[in-house]
């Protein structure tokens, strides 16, 4: 079931059928997981991210509803984020040893990516209630859909246009104040609120696509690319962050000094970039792209 909200159609309907496909689809990659554990929490996350964007589109319009699946939903990615982390430091050590100036840094690199697999794996051993958790999350996650037969919101499309038209506006407002904050000398948690506000950007341009399919999807392309850095950019001060917290794991000093040589020269080209392609994304004011939303929505709803 795509991921869409169409004028042309009931808003409620519309929103319960694209947050129950999403739910759905996590669900069923929970309990099938036809590529292991570990790209099943990945897929599992990645659906929840998208309906916890769908529920900040309404969030005025539906606070007790939103703040309560918004919880429910954080806590269930929550509870199975261990592992994934545990896997996405692998992954960002190989991004590393793709930017590697030379094959010594290229070996120290791979030597770290095996000890981070070795702790992956022991992680997932240890890990007895995976089991556990994973059936209580598909009990979970069946609630939430439970949850989606209590939502409603008024059937006047002139009030669904300005309800969407909103949203958007706050969507878009909170990535300015998230973009401003990463100027100068910007902390690590700065950067990662500018990639939450992005996500929620891009999840809202996939919503609302059916208004302008070719802009949309360009916009939402490029918010993807930002997205991406983003996540970079975060994951290398996660990173960082294991070095200093565990510093046990890494025996061979030259070792570890190209590895922080690599994570510091990196996240400083990342968050560079980044930056340059967020002025370009949000380069237009959160209250034009709402007017011009809530045009398009008056449009084509008949």
């Amino acid at each position: 079931m795509p991921f869409r909200i169409r004028p042309d159609a009931d808003f409620t309907k519309s929103f319960r059928e694209a947050a129950a496909g999403e739910l759905q689809a996590a669900r069923d990659v929970i309990e099938q997981r036809p590529e292991g554990t570990h790209q099943a929490i990945h897929a599992f996350r990645k659906n929840l991210k998208k309906v916890r964007s769908l529920y900040r589109l309404v969030a005025a319009d539906a606070r007790k509803f939103q703040k309560q699946e918004n919880e429910r939903l954080r806590e269930m990615a929550r509870s199975l984020s261990a592992i994934r982390d545990a896997e996405a430091l692998i992954e960002t050590v190989r991004y590393l040893k793709s930017y590697a100036p030379d094959p010594e840094e290229a070996s120290s690199l791979d030597r770290i990516a095996a000890i981070l697999e070795t702790r992956r794996n022991w992680m997932t051993e240890a890990e007895a209630g995976i089991e556990a958790k994973l059936r209580e999350t598909s009990e979970a996650l069946k609630h939430a859909l439970w949850a989606l037969d209590d939502i409603s919101f008024p059937s006047s499309p002139n009030k669904a246009a300005k309800l969407v038209a909103n949203g958007w506006k706050r969507t878009a407002a909170k990535a300015h104040q998230a973009l401003e904050a990463c100027h100068g000398e910007a902390s690590d948690s700065a950067f990662h609120e500018l990639r939450k506000r992005t996500q929620d950007y891009r999840a809202h341009h996939g919503l609302l696509s059916p208004l302008w399919p070719s802009a949309m999807k360009a916009k939402r392309a490029a918010a993807k690319e930002l997205v991406d850095r983003l996540g970079h950019v975060h994951d290398l001060s996660v990173l960082s962050d294991l070095v200093e917290a565990e510093p046990q794991l890494f025996t061979r000093s030259d070792d570890l000094a190209h590895l922080l040589d690599a994570i510091i020269r990196r996240q400083q080209e990342d968050r560079r970039l980044a930056l340059a392609q967020a002025e370009e994304i949000f380069a237009d004011s959160p209250d034009e792209e709402a007017r011009r939303v809530g045009l398009l929505w008056n449009s084509l709803r008949k």
